[in-house]
């Protein structure tokens, strides 16, 4: 077994340092298994989060090397040599040591406009409803809610923007509502106002750190923008709604 340097945030909101850990570790080891590994011999009091280490519950997101990535599936194989650093999600509260407070996300979730579906198009309550629309949206619900997206997000990490920008997560979840033929939901005001999307300029950051492979920018953040543009800002749209007396939102 090898011998691999660990350094690892400790503290909490009052302040704190990275430690360093020397860890051995095998073939195969992920970042996860080395935490514990220390958890248990080195540091017993460390506090980190973590539930299913398969990859799918979101819960042991971290920077590691300073890139957000969740612990259980980065293979130290995979890294740089090196000593490794871990520390905590940026964008977010710290709680103690690799423990963030993402409380804030659930808060924003639930100002969303939920689901509303149309009356269903048949007497035993189904609807009908085009493949390309199951497909169009299907990748949107893989979302593990790790919050990756939202720590490497210049405007929350960087700018600390929460009380006017939503973030990628819930742009996502967002697009999964309003591009579903069935929901009668009209979000693009509030996503306008209230979840700030036009803060945010397409570096496709969130699309890359993304572990379930969500095409976040592409396939949800623009056309959500085209929707916004095309109701706030298209002359003949705007006019349409000033007909329709709802004032252009």
């Amino acid at each position: 077994m090898a011998t691999t340097t660990f350094k690892v945030w400790r503290g909490d909101s009052a302040g704190g340092e990275f430690q360093t850990y020397e860890v051995e570790v095998d073939h195969g080891y992920v970042v996860l298994d080395a935490i514990h590994q220390i958890q248990a011999e080195q540091a017993t009091d460390m506090a980190v989060r973590w539930n299913c280490k398969a990859g799918k519950c979101g819960s042991c997101s971290a920077e590691i090397n300073g890139m957000p990535r969740l612990m259980c599936m980065t293979r130290l194989d995979d890294l740089p040599e090196g000593p490794v650093t871990v520390e905590p999600m940026r964008a977010f509260p710290l709680l103690r040591d690799l423990v963030t407070d993402v409380s804030w996300n659930y808060e924003v979730k639930a100002s969303i406009k939920q689901f509303t579906p149309k009356a269903p198009d048949n007497a035993d309550g189904s609807w009908h409803m085009e493949q390309y629309d199951v497909e169009r949206a299907q990748e949107f619900r893989k979302c593990i809610e790790c919050f990756l997206c939202q720590d490497v997000c210049h405007v929350l990490r960087d700018h600390a923007m929460h009380d006017r920008f939503a973030g990628p997560r819930h742009y996502v979840y967002a697009a999964n509502l309003e591009m579903n033929p069935i929901d009668t939901g009209d979000r693009v005001a509030a996503l306008r106002d209230e979840l700030g999307i036009g803060y945010c300029n397409i570096t496709k950051c969130c699309t890359k750190v993304c572990p379930e492979g969500i095409t976040i920018t592409d396939n949800a953040i623009i056309p959500l923008k085209e929707r916004v543009v095309d109701r706030s800002y298209d002359p003949l749209a705007k006019l349409i709604s000033l007909v329709k007396g709802n004032g252009g939102d």
